[in-house]
């Protein structure tokens, strides 16, 4: 019991933007999971890079922020992943389109 009254009070407890913000930001990683099911060709480009640089300012910030964040450090870090996966595959669906229009041009 005092290790949950500890954990209540603490400087990243639940009591904290420093808990309820990641928690919150969870919801671009369960997103982005469930955006991998869709066509690469409903993803965005410009909007799947600009998530990647948001979550690396990120999780400079939650690494360099006093006391560390680490549950905010976790959630970008699985949003980054999530975000360069979606990345990849709109990479490789636009080379396939590139391709698939050199050769119908030939």
């Amino acid at each position: 019991m005092s290790y949950f009254r500890a954990f209540l009070n603490s400087p990243v407890g639940p009591k904290t933007t420093h808990f309820w913000g990641p928690m919150a930001n969870w919801g671009f990683v369960i997103s982005g999971v469930m955006d991998s099911q869709k066509p690469p060709d409903a993803i965005s480009g410009n909007m799947t890079s600009v998530l990647c640089v948001y979550s690396l300012l990120c999780m400079r910030f939650a690494w360099m922020v006093r006391p560390r964040n680490y549950l905010l450090l976790a959630c970008h870090a699985s949003n980054e992943s999530v975000q360069l996966y979606q990345l990849s595959r709109w990479l490789k669906h636009q080379r396939y389109l590139s391709q698939k229009e050199e050769n119908v041009s030939s």
